[in-house]
């Protein structure tokens, strides 16, 4: 008795030590404590109270000693592969030996222990049996003894860190002084020192995500949403969603997740983000500017008109306003009778003798000559001078050029857009008459309008 103190001190000071060191793997330390028998009677010696092997083993009221208190400790430390090895310290007072009374001996002892986990081969869940092998020393009586030892036991655990464990040991002592028995344990055991940074109650050996709090059904991994995905795999971790749309909300039930939805409270169609189409064109009505009549994507989702009726459609049709040709991009087509119409206006304008200046009584003509162009808007022509063969060359070419940019600059201010129009004088060069005669110089002195094809 007087050494218990010192075998219990060891024992502490022995799980203070593995519990600074051992914080790597889930509970790797196990103590227990409870009460211990000794029994000497089945142990086959050749001692006077010792009978064959197993002979009356579960003989409690004849043959164990036992007292009535924690008379046991023990401390080990899971060390891989099914494998712990611990210490343990024991107490018992001696009553009897086999069939034969004592005169209350004292036992004590201190052992080493190396324990396999059979669950490591038959995963027997709750319940944990062991095999242990072993040595230590034990006194009776104040004679001590070493042992070698050998056990079967088991470990029932309630919680993952509370069990009972029960275990028989036999104990064989070389000396001839020595007391060979078997010693049963009962008592409770206690799991501890494993690690748990983020408190969700998973080991950090077995927790996928050791920092940040989660749930076991994802290894330790959260599911902020607690939409049964793990957030690694959630698309919308803070979103309770669907499977289907990896952990992602679906307000409008059209199967496009949120998130990707351009209209997530009206149901549409996955090829339009989830937006809908009224009028089927395959335009989505939030960017359709005629949601209820079918057109092309390029028009805004509205249909092509033709507002001249000239079968040209407006986005095609280089005069929307007026009636024209196919051929002439929806534009009128200059004929025969229009350009003849335009050049007999166009031989009526008269200038001041000699110059370029344009008469006032020409004003009338030069109107219809542009009412005429703007029927036509879409067609270009040059204004042409010509003049008769009296005098110089020279200087017929120069009135000539500079007639026809009158005519063109009256026209440019009048409303007819420049890029349409391009003057070129010809002197004398292209005569419609003689010059040998009054009326045909009179014909030769001319403008002309004409469309450059």
């Amino acid at each position: 008795m007087k050494h218990l103190s010192k075998i219990l001190a060891a024992l502490l000071l022995l799980v203070a030590f593995g519990t600074a060191h051992a914080q790597d793997q889930s509970n790797p330390w196990q103590i227990s404590f409870g009460v211990n028998a000794v029994d000497v009677y089945p142990t086959n010696s050749d001692k006077a109270y010792a009978s064959t092997w197993f002979d009356e083993y579960f003989n409690v009221t004849d043959h164990w000693n036992i007292i009535p208190s924690i008379s046991y400790v023990a401390a080990s430390k899971y060390v891989g592969s099914g494998f712990s090895v611990g210490a343990r310290g024991s107490l018992n007072k001696i009553d009897k030996l086999g069939d034969m009374p004592a005169d209350d001996l004292s036992h004590y002892a201190i052992d080493g222990t190396i324990k396999y986990n059979l669950n490591e081969v038959f995963h027997l869940g709750m319940f944990d049996p062991f095999v242990e092998v072993g040595g230590g020393y034990t006194w009776v009586d104040d004679i001590g003894a070493g042992t070698v030892n050998g056990g079967l036991g088991f470990n029932f655990w309630f919680t993952d860190n509370l069990g009972l464990t029960v275990q028989s040991t036999y104990k064989h002592v070389f000396e001839d002084y020595g007391v060979e028995h078997f010693q049963h344990l009962a008592g409770l055991a206690i799991k501890f020192g494993g690690t748990d940074t983020d408190g969700d109650g998973i080991y950090d050996k077995n927790d996928a995500c050791p920092e940040v709090p989660g749930v076991k059904a994802f290894n330790g991994c959260p599911d902020s949403d607690g939409d049964g995905i793990e957030d690694a795999k959630d698309a919308c971790p803070n979103e309770a969603g669907l499977p289907a749309l990896n952990g992602c909300p679906d307000s409008d039930g059209d199967g496009v997740a949120d998130n990707v939805d351009n209209c997530p409270t009206v149901a549409g169609l996955a090829e339009l983000a989830g937006c809908p189409d009224a009028d089927g064109d395959g335009v989505a009505d939030n960017v359709d500017d005629c949601p209820n009549e079918a057109g092309p994507a390029d028009n805004k989702g509205c249909p092509y008109v033709d507002k001249d009726g000239d079968g040209v459609l407006d986005k095609d049709d280089a005069c929307p306003e007026v009636p024209g040709t196919v051929a002439n991009r929806g534009c009128p087509e200059v004929t025969e009778e229009v350009q003849k119409q335009l050049n007999d206006y166009a031989r009526t304008i008269l200038f001041d003798s000699g110059k370029s200046t344009i008469k006032s009584e020409s004003n009338a003509v030069l109107a219809d000559i542009i009412n005429i162009l703007k029927e036509y808007p879409n067609s270009k022509f040059t204004v042409e001078g010509h003049t008769d063969s009296v005098g110089s060359a020279t200087l017929n070419q120069r009135l000539s050029d500079a007639r026809a940019l009158s005519v063109k600059d009256y026209l440019v201010a009048h409303g007819i857009d420049a890029f349409r129009l391009s003057s070129k004088g010809y002197g004398e060069d292209r005569p419609i008459a003689s010059n040998a005669t009054r009326s045909g110089r009179a014909q030769n002195r001319r403008v002309e309008i004409n469309l450059v094809k």
